[in-house]
């Protein structure tokens, strides 16, 4: 699989945004007054008290903007993504710096002598996602405010989000997310648009006043879902896109958890439920909107652009026909015309896991939901009607292409369903896309080929560099004026400064203090690093497939080799790990205990002296990344090549400062060929050679031919890292040596040697300084206004010509 030419998008245009009026009265007696209506004051007020009234002072101040709703009723055609997950972060700092208070409220908080520092540390970070998905579609809310693009932002507002993760003897323990604990300030509750969700029953056919067949669904359950919206502004723009979230009211309070665990049927019946009542909600929600403003169902692709992100919300296909037909009375190829029309899919997972969530036993729809079945079916008669006509005598394509697959247990094909009720069908990076087209859904891509792109993924520069690295920020703008903060292509103006001593040696300073603020942070849980090391970094969710144990085998390898010759020239390194692993995960839990088991033993061995630091830092949330990503020299993202859709960590990592060693996976080829492949650290089998490969790949022949690969492994079993506990680990070494699904063993030999290059790198500073600045100054096109644009270009039809 060849992904195809990317060729450079478009750059975003300069916004000329007005600059925010200032109050009419004092910050500061505004705030006193926000106190007030808490019923305290300056002297009875806690800290979590003053947060939370500059946080509703801050919020009031946003629902002044222009809402979407606003400029629905105007006429603009307004975006709606669709996503299970969501990460703001924190809040208040961020909006703070888009609505460019951070200074005036410095100022007035000093004034009452206040720490601002003081109230940011109060706000509990929502964890309502797992990771890149849900940072990303926060990144797209703020860049389409910015851009001034009206948008809403549709998912569930779970009680209790991703889990706090605490270590207990190097295992991980799962304590719940009470985000909601303190109350949440920022989110308003909109009860007066209620809708209710309809499940199980029956359906009942009939012949309406027209003498036309119809049916209605006879449900036996009703739950009610209460939106909350938080307003996302833009930067500088008077702008703000909306994140309505749906709180299910019901005896069974289904709304409670993030991504319930769906290895038991029960586990598969409450997220079905999940999803279908978020994307019921917004739909009914939307049509709500558009009715009073339009008045005309018909004309609802007119007004909207629906983006389905990922597994989750590909059930609103079959919601939306269900609308349109049994609510609205319109034909059935009136319906699923709008249903195309309004409907685009994006693609940003390949792990057969994750697309195995969306292919759920007929049965199980059947009950939970009827109707939709009865519709899916109708769709995939008439779809294979087509087919058949296309491909006569082409049987084995029809139950390929089916939305059903027949084979044993009867199941839904949902990403198929995606597939054809969209308009528009893309990955989020190169490969992704090729994957998606050759591999995933050859027989839709070879049909609808038109409906095929690629939208790689983009970050914020706000949030992950203005905000999160404001040292690197203004050293930046001093030389280049702050446009990159809205049009990240304007970093290609640093590239002159790679050969300027002076400019190196500021970048190196700025470099050095984020490394010695997260020093300090890995220092409160026990452990010294020295900051003049090479951080090296992998902070990501722990999967199999992102092969942290990979990653440690490096380590041991490394540490083996200094046992073996002490005097061995090698710079130091300190291995950084962060992440959390599915509480149902256990070969993932088991990485964990790994890392925590190697790192007793490597940083306690006198023989090493430090040169070698492995650290594990618990809880990995959008604010500890934003303490991370700029202190990283190098960032691994060395995921199985064809596993990762895309990644964004890799992308803030590299705009930070930072250098990557990875595989041909995901953006990472993107990265590279941006910022130059002498800039990045490339190793391992690509995709097609995991093709050719695989039906005759034998970890345990690689595992007895190279003898630093055994030594490692064998170490492991034995007990070395694990206090002679030879039984440990073994679950783990019985999946490497007997199965090795993600070829850790294969990338081993290639990985160790582009380590050994990255060793050599580092150890001449000055390169390593040129290779981060020119890396930094081509990362433009990684903008989430890059992205944001090309999809109102291409896929939302949102820029007038």
């Amino acid at each position: 699989v060849s992904p195809e030419p990317t060729a450079p998008e478009p750059t975003a245009p300069e916004l000329t945004a007005p600059e925010l009026p200032l109050p009419e009265i004092s910050f500061k007696q505004s705030f006193l007054d926000s106190l007030f209506r808490l019923g305290k004051s300056q002297e009875t007020a806690t800290s979590q008290d003053s947060y939370t009234a500059l946080a509703n002072l801050v919020r009031d101040r946003l629902l002044q903007f222009k809402t979407p709703e606003a400029h629905l009723k105007q006429g603009d055609r307004l975006v709606s993504e669709f996503s299970a997950e969501y990460m703001p972060g924190l809040h208040l700092a961020s909006n703070l710096l888009n609505l460019d208070l951070t200074d005036l409220v410095g100022q007035a908080m000093q004034e009452l002598n206040i720490k601002l520092d003081d109230l940011l540390a109060q706000e509990e970070e929502s964890g309502l996602g797992r990771g890149g998905l849900g940072r990303l579609m926060v990144c797209y809310l703020e860049a389409l405010a910015t851009a001034k693009v009206p948008a809403i932002g549709y998912g569930i507002r779970y009680e209790y989000g991703i889990f706090d993760q605490e270590i207990s003897n190097g295992w991980q323990i799962e304590v719940a997310d009470e985000w909601l604990r303190n109350g949440n300030p920022w989110e308003v509750e909109r009860s007066e648009l209620a809708v209710e969700v309809q499940f199980g029953g029956r359906t009942e056919a009939y012949i309406d006043g027209q003498e036309r067949y119809r049916v209605r669904w006879v449900a036996d359950e009703t739950v009610r879902g209460v939106p909350y919206d938080t307003p996302i502004p833009g930067y500088k723009s008077s702008a703000i896109s909306l994140l309505r979230l749906w709180k299910a009211e019901a005896a069974e309070n289904f709304s409670k958890v993030l991504y319930p665990s769906d290895t038991e049927f029960q586990g598969k019946q409450v997220r079905l439920k999940q999803q279908f009542f978020f994307v019921s909600c917004s739909l009914q929600d939307l049509i709500r909107m558009h009715l009073e403003t339009d008045g005309m169902i018909a004309t609802l692709p007119d007004r909207f652009a629906l983006q389905l992100n990922d597994t989750d919300p590909l059930i609103a296909i079959a919601e939306l026909m269900r609308l349109l037909v049994d609510e609205h009375g319109l034909t059935w190829d009136q319906a699923w015309q709008i249903t195309q029309s309004c409907f685009a899919y994006t693609n940003h997972s390949l792990l057969p896991e994750a697309l195995d969530y969306t292919q759920y036993a007929l049965n199980l729809v059947g009950t939970l939901l009827p109707r939709h079945l009865e519709i899916t079916l109708e769709i995939n008669d008439r779809f294979l009607e087509d087919v058949r006509s296309r491909f006569p005598g082409d049987e084995d394509r029809v139950q390929r292409m089916s939305l059903i697959d027949e084979r044993g247990d009867r199941y839904v094909r949902m990403v198929y369903l995606a597939c054809l009720g969209s308009h528009a069908v893309n990955g989020v990076s190169a490969l992704n896309t090729a994957i998606l087209q050759h591999l995933i859904v050859p027989d839709f891509y070879e049909l609808y080929p038109e409906k095929f792109s690629a939208k790689t993924n983009g970050v914020s520069p706000r949030r992950f560099l203005a905000l999160s690295n404001p040292r690197l920020s203004e050293l930046i703008t001093s030389k280049i004026g702050d446009r990159w903060i809205t049009d990240l292509e304007q970093l290609s103006k640093l590239e002159k400064f790679a050969d300027d001593a002076e400019f190196c040696s500021q970048w190196r300073q700025v470099k050095q203090a984020m490394k010695q603020e997260l020093a300090d942070t890995i220092q409160q849980s026990g452990v010294a690093v020295d900051v003049n090391s090479l951080f090296d970094v992998q902070a990501i969710e722990i999967h199999e497939h992102k092969r942290q144990h990979l990653n440690l085998l490096h380590i041991i390898t490394l540490y083996n080799r200094i046992k073996t010759n002490p005097h061995l020239e090698l710079p130091s390194r300190t291995f950084i790990f962060s992440g959390k692993a599915a509480p149902d995960y256990s070969a993932a839990k088991l990485i964990v205990k790994l890392v925590h088991a190697i790192a007793e033993v490597v940083n306690a061995d006198p023989d090493v002296q430090g040169r070698i630091k492995v650290v594990f830092l618990k809880d990995f949330t959008i604010q500890l990344s934003q303490q991370i990503y700029p202190a990283t020299d190098l960032a691994e993202y060395i995921s199985t090549a064809g596993t990762e859709a895309c990644g964004i960590g890799n992308m803030i990592t590299v705009m930070n400062g930072g250098l990557l060693i990875g595989t041909r996976d995901g953006s990472n080829l993107e990265i590279r060929d941006a910022i130059g492949t002498e800039n990045f650290f490339q190793f391992g089998l690509t995709v097609n050679d995991i093709l050719a490969q695989r039906p005759t790949y034998s970890p345990s022949e690689v595992y007895n031919t190279n003898p630093e690969l055994k030594q490692a492994i064998d170490q492991i079993a034995s007990g070395t890292f694990s206090n002679g506990d030879t039984e440990l680990f073994q679950p783990l070494i019985h999946r490497m040596l007997n199965w090795d699904a993600h070829l850790l063993l294969a990338d081993y030999a290639s990985y160790i040697a582009c380590q050994e290059q990255v060793s050599q790198v580092y150890a001449d500073g000055d390169r390593w300084t040129r290779m981060t600045i020119l890396s930094a100054s081509r990362m433009g096109q990684f903008s989430a206004d890059r992205a944001v644009q090309a999809y109102c270009r291409d896929t939302w039809r949102m820029l007038k010509e």
